[in-house]
């Protein structure tokens, strides 16, 4: 069963659709990596392939059930573009963070030995162990993005959806960030990623999304490298760059 079915999906505010007649699917272990020019839609498309969004037409559904219905913070994990920038609003210690994934598992009560296993596991898959009782809000913006990844794994989610999530982080960090995504989608989760750096797309990717309210290309990154997509989509003369990695 695919994680994320999207079938003729349309989206507009008002009498302007940013979302036109779009389809595609995001089969389970898949890093799918969403590109496209300012205004191109990304970021609604990925709202609506996580169910935080209804389609004007069309249908999608996550898990084989309608998306609008899975969205419940335990099978989808978002972390927004802001992210790192609202945390830095946060006055809590990752520990405490990182335990808001367990809410949706629940919601009054006490919590288990099994959730605080799920929090120190997760702390440790993204190396944060020793920031547990830090602050949010005195962490670097890299560390503020871990911080966000292990919330989504302490809700033991299965579909990791990013909008443009190192917006403001330095290269440094920008790299070890995405090394990271790369192992967590080696792991098995399922990862959707809006990003302006199609190079970074190109490389970590396992497969490429080109939109500009339409679909433009939908496979892999090497075939859409060699396609006309690029600059169908943004217009003009583009072309890839290559990163380099030691």
């Amino acid at each position: 069963m695919a994680v994320v079915d999207a079938r003729d999906v349309t989206f507009g505010y008002g009498d302007t659709p940013v979302v036109e007649d779009v389809s595609l699917t995001v089969e389970a272990g898949a890093f799918l990596g969403l590109v496209g020019p300012n205004g191109s839609g990304k970021t609604t498309l990925l709202e609506l392939l996580g169910g935080l969004r209804r389609p004007d037409a069309g249908s999608v559904t996550l898990f084989g059930e309608p998306a609008h219905s899975v969205a419940d913070g335990q099978r989808v994990g978002y972390v927004a573009q802001d992210a790192t920038h609202a945390g830095g609003r946060m006055p809590v210690t990752v520990r405490e963070a990182v335990r808001m994934g367990r809410y949706p598992h629940r919601p009054i009560g006490r919590f288990t030995a099994d959730d605080r296993r799920a929090i120190e596991s997760a702390l440790d898959r993204v190396d944060i162990q020793d920031l547990a009782d830090r602050r949010v809000d005195r962490l670097s913006g890299g560390q503020r993005q871990r911080v966000a990844i292990a919330r989504t794994l302490a809700a033991e989610a299965d579909l990791l959806a990013l909008d443009e999530p190192t917006v403001g982080v330095d290269a440094e960090s920008r790299e070890a960030f995405y090394e990271l995504l790369a192992e967590l989608n080696a792991s098995g989760l399922t990862v959707v990623l809006v990003e302006h750096d199609i190079g970074v797309v190109t490389t970590h990717a396992t497969e490429v999304a080109c939109l500009n309210r339409e679909l433009f290309f939908h496979g892999d990154p090497e075939a859409f490298v060699e396609t006309d997509a690029l600059a169908d989509a943004y217009g003009g003369n583009q072309h890839v760059l290559a990163h380099d990695h030691p």
